[in-house]
């Protein structure tokens, strides 16, 4: 049965790979991202693609008029979008912090609590985070923002679990390892990640469709360096 799946962050990447992965296995797609012309040229029946930004309240409007007309449900939700700084901590401003939490907590945040009246019972949240936001893992100079941006979503999912265990839907976080993307190329020129965009996308794909079987307010690891 198809599934009506809402994936943020879709203009390269990992959600770009999300994005043709659901469609061509025949599930509706809303693609969010500032930039909607890459997925727009896909030219995909099962897909809607516009511009969204995360930090404009206008945006959701959009969201919201969209599902209300053209949707009965919301299957999937995948907050995938996100903002990667690398900085100093000395150099890094209230600003910087203000920017990078805008997207990748209070973006997390008010999109799935405008989506959350169109979930099901049985609906999942995947909240994409990384392994810098798990607390003991290894940490990276520069990352104060992001990776503390990061943790908080994966304390936020296991809030919403509890407070929605009764009449779902189920909400789990994958924080993800290093994955060979443009925004990790942009912040980290010279490295080389083990999990090209594509694997990854896979693997979530699969994870939101099935994982809430399985899990309900819980963070998965999928890395595969140590630590």
């Amino acid at each position: 049965m198809s599934k009506n799946v809402i994936i943020t962050g879709t203009s390269r990447g990992i959600g770009f790979e999300l994005v043709k992965l659901f469609a061509n296995a025949g599930h509706n797609v809303l693609a969010l991202s500032r930039n909607a012309k890459p997925v727009q040229e896909l030219s995909h029946s099962n897909i809607t693609a516009f511009s969204c930004d995360l930090c404009a309240d206008d945006d959701y409007i959009k969201v919201v008029d969209y599902i209300s007309k053209e949707w009965d449900r919301v299957d999937i939700l995948i907050n995938n979008a996100g903002m990667l700084l690398n900085k100093p901590f000395a150099e890094t401003t209230m600003s910087d912090f203000e920017n990078v939490y805008k997207t990748n907590v209070y973006g997390v945040s008010e999109m799935t609590r405008v989506v959350l009246p169109f979930m099901k019972e049985d609906s999942h949240v995947v909240t994409i985070s990384s392994m810098g936001g798990i607390q003991g893992s290894m940490k990276f100079p520069g990352l104060a923002a992001y990776s503390s941006s990061k943790g908080a979503v994966i304390t936020l999912t296991e809030l919403l679990a509890e407070e929605y265990k009764e009449t779902g839907p189920q909400f789990n976080v994958l924080a993800i390892g290093a994955v060979q993307t443009e925004m990790l190329k942009e912040a980290f020129p010279d490295y080389q990640a083990p999990t090209t965009a594509l694997e990854m996308a896979t693997y979530i794909m699969d994870f939101a469709l099935t994982g809430n079987n399985y899990y309900n307010g819980k963070v998965l690891q999928v890395s595969n360096s140590t630590p």
